[in-house]
């Protein structure tokens, strides 16, 4: 034991350093040990992403001033529309029908069926188709006709709904009317020939404008007083030459006429004896005045005025309220408007040109009318209050025509007494679509 105090003290100086050692290699392990751990305080902070609402002001509300019917107002500028190539399957907007008559002589000046808007009509009547000496029905304008049909059929192409009728007849060819309806051999031969002029072009109808049975018309014409009874019969014969056609080739074929307004015109048809064959008719509800009167006065007033007038009046208004009481339907009747008016120079100043005396008259195309008149100087707008139509005035000549505001008047008359649409004549005198475009907007 003495021994190994003593060696102990002897190597006291060496136990301490080993000691020390021992101390400092621990102290060094620890403290490494420590740093390697990982802080678990100090964790990722999160990326928000923050996205700022964007202002948004709200867009003012414009309250429409009032609309007074303009009474002597500059008329507005019109601007054509910009001609916009129709989708290929369009949607047409009304759904009422829109019936326009396309003039073949119309070709002549430039505006061929290739520039009509099929998208917004239902039905595209080509006339005239004449009737020959041998009581059939041939090509009016045999020139033109071809090429006119064959891009008149294109139209289908771009409007597939669309429906084409061949319109025989019109005033300057209705002469042989009375001739081709007066027996049971000539209503055939003439049915017959309008089925296969209708088959061979490609047409889905027959649209018959005799101008007119029994009286009326050119005074060339052939007319007698079984026109009356000899027109029903005519249509008849008709309507089943078409159903036999469709027995055949399965095709629906339209069979409609156009007919006047007036006491006189109901008088010489049966019109609720017609309706069993037609799909619909045409009310020329147009020309109540014209060239042909002493006075001018406006071309198609939808309404009477109580206006104080040198002559006779009339109305669209009154023109269908004549073919409705006859118990014709409605919902057959297409009301007719004009693409057209008349022009009456040297009128005299006074009235602002309405029923006045005057030295010259011709009818004048909507274009010709919006080109050279609504803005020229001079010239002031007036609206007939009653009767809803316009006219221009500046002192000497007086034009009579139809405008945007009238036809919103008419086809909300359209729609008010459930009739079947719009006809327009004719397409070519609106080639800017102005007047077409109201039609669409007003039958919605």
């Amino acid at each position: 034991m003495k021994r190994l105090l003593v060696n102990c003290f002897k190597f006291r100086k060496q136990l301490v350093g080993i000691l020390l050692i021992g101390f400092l290699m621990n102290l060094f392990f620890h403290t490494s040990v420590v740093d390697a751990k990982p802080n678990r305080s100090n964790k990722p902070t999160p990326t928000v992403a923050v996205t700022k609402t964007p202002t948004v002001t709200p867009a003012l509300t414009i309250s429409p001033s009032p609309t007074s019917a303009p009474t002597a107002t500059t008329a507005p500028t019109i601007t054509p529309a910009t001609t916009i190539t129709p989708a290929p399957t369009p949607v047409l907007l009304s759904q009422n029908k829109i019936v326009g008559y396309y003039a073949a002589w119309a070709a002549y000046s430039g505006f061929t069926p290739d520039k009509l808007d099929a998208t917004k009509l239902t039905h595209i009547n080509y006339a005239f188709a004449n009737i020959g000496s041998d009581l059939k029905i041939t090509l009016g304008y045999p020139d033109v006709d071809p090429t006119n049909i064959q891009k008149l059929n294109a139209l289908k192409k771009i409007n597939p709904k669309l429906k084409t009728l061949i319109a025989v007849g019109g005033w300057s060819w209705s002469g042989r009317f009375s001739d081709a309806a007066l027996t049971n051999e000539s209503r055939n031969t003439f049915a017959d020939s309008c089925v296969d002029f209708i088959v061979k072009y490609g047409f889905d109808g027959i649209d018959i404008d005799w101008e007119y049975p029994v009286k009326g018309g050119l005074s060339t014409n052939i007319r007698r007083a079984e026109d009356k009874y000899n027109f029903t019969l005519l249509m008849q014969t008709l309507r089943e030459k078409l159903n036999a056609r469709n027995a055949l080739d399965g095709k629906t074929y339209l069979l409609t006429f156009a007919g006047a307004t007036g006491s006189w015109y109901v008088n010489n048809v049966e019109l609720t004896k017609l309706e069993q064959y037609i799909d619909y008719a045409n009310l020329m509800t147009y020309d109540i005045h014209g060239s042909w009167d002493q006075y001018s006065d406006l071309v198609a007033p939808l309404y009477d005025n109580s206006d104080v007038s040198p002559q006779y009046k009339g109305s669209v208004d009154s023109g269908v309220q004549d073919w409705l009481k006859t118990g014709f339907s409605a919902k057959k009747l297409v009301m007719g408007i004009p693409f057209y008016g008349y022009i009456f120079k040297s009128v005299t100043n006074s009235n602002y040109g309405l029923y006045q005396t005057y030295s010259g008259s011709s009818a004048i195309s909507y274009a010709n009318i919006a080109s050279n008149y609504l803005n020229a100087s001079g010239y002031v707008r007036y609206f007939h209050s009653e009767s809803k139509v316009p006219w221009l005035f500046n002192g000497s000549t007086f034009i009579t025509y139809e405008d945007e505001e009238s036809i919103r008047w008419k086809t909300d008359y359209v729609k008010a007494n459930g009739l079947a649409g719009a006809m327009l004549w004719e397409l070519s005198q609106d080639p800017n679509k102005v007047l077409l475009n109201a039609v669409n907007e007003g039958l919605k």
